[in-house]
Parts: structure tokens; sequence; C-alpha cells
């Protein structure tokens, strides 16, 4: 069954937009979740993140959480809380997942 069109309410903007079936075949080809916020407000938040170097959005550094590469092992550090069952990957192997995929 082929996925239709969705239309979401951003959690920052209230303003309405659609999720398109393209869009949410690539997120799920990607185990992406779907999208919360609308184009413009994650554009919003990405600049923010760029011009804080890495600081989190409150001016104080991002909590970092100790993980195990599901690729290759080794102990890293991510700054997002994993969540069971969707793997997480060390930076050289986030690197080569992603020059796979595009």
């Amino acid at each position: 069954m082929e996925a239709e069109d969705k239309v979401i309410v951003c959690r920052d903007c209230s303003s309405e937009f659609v999720f398109t079936a393209g869009e949410q075949e690539f997120f799920n080809e990607r185990g992406f979740m779907d999208p919360v916020r609308c184009p413009e407000c994650r554009s919003q938040r990405r600049r923010e993140r760029n011009n804080n170097s890495g600081e989190g959005a409150m001016g104080g550094s991002r909590p970092m959480f100790d993980v195990i590469c599901d690729a290759c092992g080794q102990p890293t550090q991510v700054p997002f809380e994993p969540r069971q069952g969707r793997p997480v990957y060390c930076r050289e192997c986030f690197q080569q997942q992603r020059g796979q995929v595009m």
C-alpha cells in the first residue's frame, strides 16, 4: 500500500505543513522519525545550532552519551540519547553509512 501525504502541525510555530509520500519513504528508508517541525523551523534551528558553535540552545555545552558503535564495536559519545532498537554509530562509521546511502 502506497503512503499518502500527511499534514503535520509544527511543534514550534503551529503552522501546518505537508509531509509528502516521497518524504515519508525517504525518512523510513533511513530509519528517521517523522518531522515535528516545519521546514522553516527546522532550518532556523540548524542555523541557531551552527551559530552556537556546538553549544546547546541554553548556552551550556551539549550533554554527551556514552555508547558502543553498532558497526565497529568501539566506544564513542553521541550528542543524543540513544533509543532502543535504533543503531548508533561512531563518527567514522556514521560517515561511511551516510556515504553509502547518498
